[in-house]
């Protein structure tokens, strides 16, 4: 009979794999592979920390790992991926012993494969052991050397460098190799912010303020989705940097908003709170299936000013008259280089293409939604990435062509203290290293009188 931790292990190569072959999300598949094979909740940790943590590491791994692999490219893929798996163990986890990490692989490697397989993982993970890795200083050039250590594709970091600057981009290739923290926001309809703590606690859970939105708290242990609290409606769960939208936005009692991309609803029930049962917002996304999701959130979490339907947010102007709303919010599709730390398989398969390709398609957006804006009303574009041709760059085309629109230089006024040193008169860049959230860019725009 297999151990436990032995399911683990092939538990989190079975993923590596699925999530390579099929360029899966991570994230998803990971929860799946916890139900299906029944791991236990004390294993759920270990799982997670060698899935993601291999993931997260991978171009590191293969650099550890050339010196010992003769032929690469005749090797099975699972072998590779439990080579990678294993030298992860030995390299970054201290908890768990070489022998022990080895003596697991071999063994795995003798029940999915022949002898010759096994002898092979052995003779590498051995002589790993014995004759220790190259060292990352070994690579000259200080750009390659910041790709091959924090495992970050070559053309993303000569493109973040060249935006950001070399520290900046260091920083954040770093924070991106580290576990983010649930964030969730208290629903100040039903309840305050101190009484929703206390029924976590009260829970098990360990949760604390958040320093940085007044309404956020940081869960430092468990799962709040799982949470008494977070059934009856009490938060919902939302990373901090997405819940500045709702501040943004300049929200006023009565205002009736257009959330234009708005599955799975994070943002349009922040908006509906603020509302406070006043208002109307309409939400909408293309598919029924995530339209469904906006509603269940919104009952879920007892609001009923949420309109969700399905929706091409390109034809907007077909089903809504022009100046109709007083806010609205596109937070756009986007390559979403923000949110690396929760899906780390995203570095290896996005192309330099992709940013380009999105660009326009966020302009044309944007294009669509602003004649539903009022005179005197907001325009919010947001995405949950870092790269400046998705955010500056399509603000500073939209504006050039729309002289009714000018930057809100009156949005650090309405935002949380610790965020205000971000703000660049009407915009603001937050990158995950900043307070340990996503990368996520916000644009106020205002439409003249």
């Amino acid at each position: 009979m297999k151990t436990a931790n032995k399911n683990v292990r092939e538990a989190a190569l079975e993923l590596l794999e699925t999530i390579e072959k099929n360029q899966a999300y991570s994230n998803l598949l990971l929860n799946n592979t916890i139900k299906k094979n029944q791991i236990l909740s004390k294993d759920v940790g270990l799982l997670t920390e060698l899935t993601y943590g291999t993931l997260q590491r991978k171009m590191t791994l293969d650099f550890f790992l050339a010196p010992f692999i003769k032929n690469s490219k005749k090797m099975e893929s699972w072998v590779k991926q439990l080579l990678r798996l294993t030298l992860y163990q030995m390299v970054y986890l201290d908890k768990i012993p070489d022998r022990a990490a080895i003596f697991e692989a071999v063994e795995i490697a003798k029940r999915r494969g022949h002898k010759g397989i096994s002898g092979l993982v052995n003779g590498v993970l051995r002589s790993i052991q014995r004759e220790g890795l190259n060292s990352l200083h070994t690579i000259q050039d200080p750009l390659e050397r910041l790709s091959i250590e924090t495992s970050h594709p070559l053309w993303l970091v000569k493109r973040w460098v060249e935006q950001l600057g070399f520290e900046r981009t260091k920083a954040m290739c770093e924070t991106n190799l580290t576990a983010p923290l649930q964030t969730g926001r208290v629903n100040l309809t039903k309840t305050s912010k101190e009484n929703c703590i206390r029924r976590l606690q009260e829970e098990g859970f360990q949760v604390e303020e958040s320093p940085i939105i007044p309404e956020a708290i940081k869960c430092l242990k468990g799962n709040l989705a799982h949470s008494q609290a977070f059934k009856e409606g009490l938060l919902t769960i939302q990373d901090e940097s997405s819940m500045l939208v709702g501040y943004a936005l300049n929200i006023d009692q009565g205002n009736r908003v257009l959330d234009a991309c708005a599955a799975p609803g994070g943002k349009s029930t922040h908006i509906a709170e603020k509302l406070n049962q006043t208002g109307q917002v309409i939400s909408l996304d293309l598919h029924e299936h995530k339209v469904k999701l906006i509603s269940e959130n919104a009952t879920r979490l007892g609001l009923s000013n949420i309109n969700a339907e399905a929706m091409d947010s390109r034809r907007v102007q077909e089903y809504f008259q022009s100046e109709e709303f007083d806010r609205v919010l596109l937070d756009a599709p986007c390559s979403g280089l923000g949110v690396m730390r929760r899906k780390p398989d995203m570095k290896y398969t996005k192309k330099e293409s992709d940013v380009l390709q999105l660009h326009s398609v966020q302009l044309h957006l944007l294009k669509a939604v602003a004649p539903l804006v009022k005179k005197g009303g907001y325009l919010v574009y947001s995405t949950c990435t870092v790269d400046k041709e998705e955010n500056q760059g399509v603000i500073e085309a939209f504006l050039k062509e729309n002289q009714d629109f000018h930057g809100d230089d009156t949005l650090s006024s309405r935002m949380p203290k610790p965020i205000q040193a971000l703000i660049s008169g009407f915009d603001l860049q937050v990158l995950p290293q900043d307070f340990g959230s996503d990368g996520f860019y916000i644009a106020c725009l205002r439409k003249k009188v």
